[in-house]
C-alpha cells in the first residue's frame, strides 16, 4: 500500500473540502502515466496524491518550482517524496536544467510509476487557465506514456491566494478520459506545440473553461 499514512490519516481531513470527485473509472491500471492539472491554489498540490496516487497504488512524483528547494523544510519534504524540481523563472539558462527534470521523469516512468505537472508551470492568478508548458507533451511523447488530464474547479475558493488557511468552501475534482499520443520520437516543435494544445483544451473542458492559446 503506497503512502499508507495519507491514506489513513491526512487525506480523510483533506478531503472534507472536496465536495464531488468525479471519473475515478477514468484512471489507468497496470501502467504508468503522466497526471495533468491546471493550477489556481495551493490547495491543487497533493489533490493528485488522495485521488489518483491512492486508486492507482503507485508512487506519485511531482515537478515542483525549485524555489521551494530554497527553504529547508520544504525542501526535507519535496526530498522525501521524491519531488523534480523544475526551473519556471531562469529563461534560456533553465534549459539544459528542465532537460534533466524530465529525464529523471522519464526513469521513474520506466520503473511503472507516476509522475505530476501542472502544465501551466505556476499558479493562475485569476483561475482562468495560462498558457500550457511543452514538457507533458514531451515527456508523454519521449516516453509513450498516456497523459490523464484533471480538472480542478473552485479550489482558488478553498483557498485563494495570499491565504494560509482554507475557507468554508469546496472544490470538485474531474478526472478525464487518458490521452494517447502515439508519436515517432523526437517530434519537431509543432507536434509539441499541438500536444500540449490538446492536453490543456482537455483540461478546459473539464472546468468548464476556455483554453484560448
Amino acid at each position: 500500500m503506497v503512502y499508507p499514512v495519507w491514506r489513513i490519516i491526512l487525506w480523510p481531513w483533506y478531503r472534507l473540502w472536496i465536495r464531488k470527485v468525479e471519473g475515478l473509472e477514468n484512471i489507468p491500471k497496470n501502467e504508468p502515466f503522466i497526471i495533468t492539472l491546471n493550477h489556481s491554489s495551493y490547495y491543487d498540490i497533493v489533490l493528485a496524491y488522495g485521488t489518483v496516487a491512492l486508486t492507482a497504488n503507485k508512487k506519485l512524483h511531482s515537478l515542483v518550482n525549485s524555489r521551494y528547494w530554497e527553504n529547508s523544510v520544504t525542501a526535507t519534504i519535496l526530498n522525501h517524496g521524491e519531488c523534480i524540481p523544475v526551473y519556471v523563472d531562469e529563461g534560456k539558462k533553465s534549459e539544459s536544467k528542465n532537460e534533466e527534470a524530465l529525464k529523471k521523469a522519464l526513469i521513474y516512468l520506466k520503473k511503472g510509476e507516476l509522475v505530476k505537472i501542472f502544465p501551466e508551470g505556476r499558479i493562475s492568478i485569476d483561475g482562468n487557465l495560462q498558457k500550457g508548458k511543452t514538457g507533458a507533451a514531451k515527456l508523454a511523447i519521449e516516453a509513450n506514456v498516456p497523459v490523464l488530464p484533471i480538472g480542478l474547479i473552485n479550489t482558488d475558493k478553498v483557498l485563494p491566494r495570499g491565504k494560509f488557511f482554507p475557507r468554508f468552501r469546496r472544490c470538485d475534482i474531474k478526472i478525464g478520459k487518458p490521452l494517447h499520443f502515439n508519436y515517432a520520437k523526437n517530434p519537431d516543435e509543432k507536434v509539441i506545440e499541438a500536444t500540449t494544445s490538446k492536453i490543456m483544451k482537455e483540461i478546459a473542458k473539464l472546468t468548464n473553461k476556455t483554453y484560448n492559446y
